[in-house]
């Protein structure tokens, strides 16, 4: 075994008694990486060089146990080029394992998103955790503020620029480590000069000190400080579990025995296409520069957050995925807009008359159904976004948007042209007008944070119709000069949302949606009628639901007549039939017995 040359070693050899903790280890190679005195034969030859001939000596001795090729990922340094070697070195350490009971616990008060990585991975990295070596031979780093006599029996560790005038009567001013190296402390047992120790701090014990050092606590700040932590949230990509999510944890519990964040998001791996790490040298993505030109920031913004990389897990990068962004989002989306305020001007221009949004008037007494439904859909958009930010999920966002812009702009503007068109009347394209614009406004704020800059866009324009700003809040929708100055639309009440109209709604489309896939089944067109449709449910909410918006579903499948049936028992026959490859790898050789009960099931059994 080399404990000092390999982790497993050491671990083996500490378990065995071999070695003990904090001990010195046999360790015949100094910091070139050449061999030292104590092996005579390979003294001051490179450790990698001298591998033959180590190997010859041990077969002439007949020691050789067997020899060869083993091809494995190896590290090599970046500067130059060459192999690199696990070595142990003197390191100045936290003492994690005292304190591993306490990080257990403080792991439990956060919430993460996704879950597993907090209950598993991290978990499994805090009951396993050793202590922390925290120090680095290196030049550029913060320096460890431990003066120590030549002994290393006397130690002083310094607190503050402060504490080191008064000790050492230097007053610096620059804590870089050309500047500190020089300056020694008396000591108070006799041991004549304290110096500082060689060693810089690990980056990531700085990292890990963010939440204090960058409000200068506790020498300033200390009532904003203490406001502000544990901080509310934080986000940071699954390598940092054993980086940065590690030392937040560990020196705030060192600290203050509270974890150092409420709310966390853990992101994935961001790949090229073909699965690999993006990499300027190999120019396996496209170019940042060129996506932001093409498609825009929103684009990219939805597609990333809409993507498995929000879930921890690895995204592989389609630069067709942010154009469909596009397509499927922002292009419909404008295109209710534009239709909305072309409707607009068309009522200005014929009525000669200027177009008020006044929702006071137009909207708290809605009669047309398609009106009370796309108004409840909105704020059960709301609602929706509400309470998924609340729980920090941000991929649900992008799919409901999505289902919502469907909603909208192929079933209530395409139910509703003619009306805000002035085919029917003024009065109902007054109110229709009213109802769009009011779902546009509330749509463009709840996605604010998502698209700011189409939003913003959206704003300025929607603002155009609040002539009458003069009396309002500087807050307020039209008297704000940005859409990103006002809140978002407050969380609205269950009673507030029309939940029978929106299930309603959902239920024709459901409808609708299945007569299509039947008629494209059996090749009939769209453009022939159907003398009659018969719709059977087992739920009477459905039936109830198609009764009542019996004109919009024969409309909507050019159907003569419709007939609904609750005697689903009678009309529907349901089977179950068994996944056989996957059942077989769980059940084996009981597969059989289980298949025959699953065909076995009654139909009633199955409801």
């Amino acid at each position: 075994q080399a404990p000092a040359f390999g982790e497993d070693d050491y671990r083996v050899c500490l378990s065995n008694n071999i070695i003990g903790k904090g001990e010195d280890l046999p360790c015949p190679v100094d910091a070139n990486g050449r061999y030292t005195d104590q092996v005579p034969e390979y003294v001051g030859r490179a450790v990698k060089e001298a591998d033959n001939d180590i190997c010859q000596a041990l077969k002439a001795k007949g020691r050789l146990v067997m020899k060869e090729v083993y091809f494995h990922s190896y590290p090599f340094c970046w500067r130059s080029d060459t192999p690199l070697i696990y070595k142990a070195v003197p390191s100045w350490f936290v003492s994690v394992e005292k304190v591993k009971p306490q990080l257990l616990n403080n792991n439990t008060q956060t919430y993460w998103v996704p879950s597993f990585v907090q209950e598993k991975r991290f978990h499994n990295w805090l009951a396993d955790a050793k202590d922390w070596a925290i120090s680095r031979n290196r030049f550029w780093g913060t320096p460890i503020p431990l003066w120590i006599s030549d002994d290393l029996e006397e130690m002083i560790a310094i607190g503050s620029v402060d504490e080191l005038y008064q000790l050492s009567g230097v007053k610096v001013t620059d804590l870089h480590k050309e500047y500190v190296d020089n300056i020694t402390i008396p000591s108070k047992q006799g041991k004549g000069l304290l110096r500082r120790v060689d060693e810089v701090f690990d980056c990531w014990f700085e990292s890990g000190s963010m939440p204090y050092a960058q409000l200068h606590y506790p020498f300033e700040n200390q009532d904003r400080f203490n406001n502000g932590y544990p901080a509310d949230f934080i986000a940071e990509g699954l390598d940092q579990t054993r980086g940065w999510f590690y030392t937040l944890m560990v020196i705030s519990t060192c600290l203050f025995n509270k974890p150092a964040f409420k709310n966390l998001i853990v992101n994935g791996l961001v790949l090229a296409a073909d699965g690999k790490k993006m990499s300027k040298r190999l120019k396996n993505y496209p170019d940042p520069k060129l996506i932001l030109k093409n498609c825009g920031a929103d684009a990219l913004r939805l597609y990333l957050i809409n993507s498995p990389v929000v879930r921890a897990e690895v995204l592989k990068f389609q630069e067709e995925g942010v154009s469909d962004i596009i397509r499927g989002v922002l292009i419909p989306w404008y295109n209710v807009f534009r239709f909305n305020f072309q409707s607009i001007d068309r009522y200005e221009n014929e009525l000669k008359t200027k177009f008020i949004y006044n929702p006071t008037l137009y909207l708290e007494k809605l009669t047309n159904d398609s009106d009370i439904w796309i108004i409840g859909a909105s704020k059960s958009l709301v609602k929706f976004v509400h309470e998924e930010m609340t729980a920090y999920r941000l991929y649900t966002v992008v799919p409901k948007l999505l289902s919502f812009i469907e909603e909208l702009s192929n079933w209530y503007v395409r139910l509703n042209r003619d009306r805000m068109k002035g085919l029917y009347n003024n009065d109902e394209a007054l109110i229709s007008l009213n109802v769009l614009t009011n779902v546009l406004i509330t749509m463009t704020l709840i996605m604010s944070p998502f698209t700011p800059f189409f939003s913003e866009y959206l704003y300025q324009h929607l603002r155009r119709l609040f002539t009458n700003t003069s009396n309002d809040a500087i807050d307020s929708f039209g008297k704000s000069d940005s859409i990103h100055y006002l809140m978002l639309p407050s969380t609205p009440l269950d009673n507030e949302i029309n939940t029978v109209a929106v299930k309603r709604f959902q239920i024709l489309q459901e409808v609708v949606t299945i007569v299509r896939i039947a008629r494209e089944r059996r090749r009939i067109r769209n453009n022939l009628p159907l003398k009659n449709i018969i719709i059977v449910s087992s739920n009477p909410v459905d039936i109830e639901a198609l009764n009542y918006l019996r004109s919009y579903v024969l409309l909507e499948v050019n159907s003569w007549d419709m007939t609904l049936s609750i005697e689903f028992d009678k009309m529907c026959v349901l089977k179950v039939q068994p996944n056989f490859k996957d059942l077989g790898k769980r059940l084996g050789k009981d597969m059989k017995n289980v298949a025959k009960a699953i065909n076995d099931l009654t139909h009633n059994q199955i409801v």
